[in-house]
């Protein structure tokens, strides 16, 4: 697999990505940057874009998903809770047809097995995502830090379950972790530092 990161506009600072696997198939995770951005990396890697993974549908995790689809043929995954067609959540059904996560949690696609989690809080549509010792945590889980939950749909009794789900995931304190905004860590310096992840709300 080749992991392509692709920040987002500078103003926001969205970690985007691309991954490609062997057979030259590849997944977005929140694409953000211009479609072009995306565009350029797959012909780049000769690959063709199948699917879009939207943790939740905030303005600043959704800007291209709609154009790179048209152009690709992509499905776009995302939480029917956060379609709404608004101002902090852009995206409407009738921009395109959106594709609920799995039944079950888990995808493949090529060599890659992927897993998601419901992780509710921040927004009420937000995913975590899993593959290959890596964990897309969107806007739920910061390095040392959560996701707001002050914004429309957040919810502090519900950002506290999900911290306690991400804690007991699983999973090896190794798990590199890629959040939605700033640095990457790992699940394991989140469980041993991170106030949140142990259940302390400051």
């Amino acid at each position: 697999m080749n992991l392509v990161h692709i920040p987002g506009p500078a103003v926001m600072g969205t970690n985007t990505f691309l991954l490609i696997t062997e057979g030259h198939r590849a997944a977005a995770i929140d694409p953000a940057a211009p479609a072009e951005r995306y565009r350029r990396e797959l012909a780049a890697h000769g690959a063709a874009l199948k699917a879009i993974f939207l943790t939740h549908g905030h303005y600043d995790h959704v800007g291209a998903a709609v154009r790179l689809a048209a152009d690709t043929g992509a499905d776009i995954y995302l939480d029917p809770a956060d379609v709404k067609g608004d101002r902090l959540f852009p995206l409407s059904w009738q921009d395109a047809a959106f594709k609920p996560y799995p039944a079950g949690g888990t995808m493949a696609l090529d060599e890659l097995s992927f897993r998601f989690w419901h992780t509710p809080g921040h927004t009420p549509g937000s995913w975590c995502i899993y593959v290959e010792g890596l964990l897309f945590a969107g806007d739920t889980l910061f390095a040392g830090s959560c996701g707001r939950v002050d914004l429309a749909g957040g919810s502090r009794e519900e950002m506290q379950a999900s911290m306690a789900l991400l804690k007991n995931l699983p999973l090896p304190d190794a798990t590199r972790v890629f959040p939605g905004h700033g640095s990457f860590t790992t699940l394991g310096a989140e469980r041993e530092n991170n106030p949140y992840l142990q259940g302390l709300w400051l």
